[in-house]
């Protein structure tokens, strides 16, 4: 029972993390139907971007690693409406296999970028909270890293909720991606919503790329490759295009994941989590919360 609980601490944290990875995949597919790949090497900039702004910060502290978690947060959101602006909103009336595969270079080229920039070693990363063990009931031990996983995690969930149902950019994002021509009709500036669309996702994953860095202390500039895989797995199992859907997926993938990881399958853990995109795809294409729409040719 000890390591059961132990495993759903660490499932739950690990969740957490891909949860804010997959909020950002999943809002730009609601909006404009595509997947961006180059969203896992935005999480490799807002990992970096904390590791160099702590720099800033000699003391640890509470308020200092929140300062450099928010300022990693809005470097990355500039970098993706950049990104929207310069690589994707020129191929807009394009197929989305352009889109598609101009995503895979822009992610190639910000891999290569982060070579060039921040060397090709990986670097040990600054604790940027106070570091503490918790000893919970059941032998259960939690780390502070892991409760600032949760608590972050909780509330970047409650404001994106409270942004996309409450606000009227948030209507306009839904009135997007329910139907593009009648938002653009209504008087919805769509270069705009596409954008803060970006920077919105984008933000999330850097605060993930921080709060992964938080508890794998070391990073590179390919480190973003097999979490944002994985979060995009998650997005697709919790059905593609839906919030609630992506954060549900995260939720499960990071279970199976730590559970597969502490058992005797620990080497084919990546395949286990793989497999599972092979078998929604087959079975439950629309995802868990998804629904089937049907497309008229």
């Amino acid at each position: 029972m000890t390591e059961f609980l132990q495993q759903l601490v660490n499932g739950l944290s690990l969740g957490a993390i891909y949860a804010l990875i997959a909020l950002g995949y999943t809002m730009v597919y609601g909006v404009l139907r595509f997947i961006n790949f180059a969203h896992s090497e935005v999480f490799m900039v807002g990992a970096f971007s904390g590791f160099y702004l702590a720099r800033l910060f000699p003391h640890q502290g509470i308020v200092a690693g929140l300062v450099i978690l928010f300022c990693s947060m809005v470097i990355c959101a500039v970098l993706g409406v950049l990104i929207e602006k310069l690589a994707y909103r020129p191929l807009r009336n394009r197929s989305t296999l352009t889109v598609l595969i101009t995503a895979i270079g822009v992610s190639i080229l910000l891999q290569n970028l982060g070579q060039l920039i921040f060397g090709v070693n990986p670097k040990a990363y600054p604790a940027l909270f106070p570091q503490k063990n918790i000893q919970l009931p059941a032998g259960v031990t939690v780390s502070s890293n892991q409760i600032v996983v949760l608590c972050v995690t909780l509330a970047l969930l409650w404001l994106l909720w409270n942004i996309v149902m409450k606000t009227r950019i948030g209507t306009a994002m839904r009135a997007l991606s329910f139907n593009p021509t009648a938002a653009s009709l209504v008087g919805i500036n769509i270069d705009f919503v596409i954008s803060f669309t970006f920077a919105l996702g984008s933000a999330l994953a850097a605060a993930g790329g921080i709060l992964y860095a938080l508890n794998y202390p070391s990073i590179d500039p390919l480190m973003g490759t097999l979490p944002g895989l994985k979060a995009f797995v998650a997005a697709v199992l919790g059905g593609i295009g839906d919030l609630p859907g992506a954060a549900l997926g995260a939720l499960i993938i990071g279970l199976v994941e730590t559970y597969v990881r502490g058992s005797h399958w620990s080497t084919y853990t990546d395949a286990i989590v793989f497999s599972i995109l092979i078998l929604i795809l087959l079975f439950k294409p629309a995802g868990l919360l998804g629904k089937l729409q049907t497309e008229k040719v």
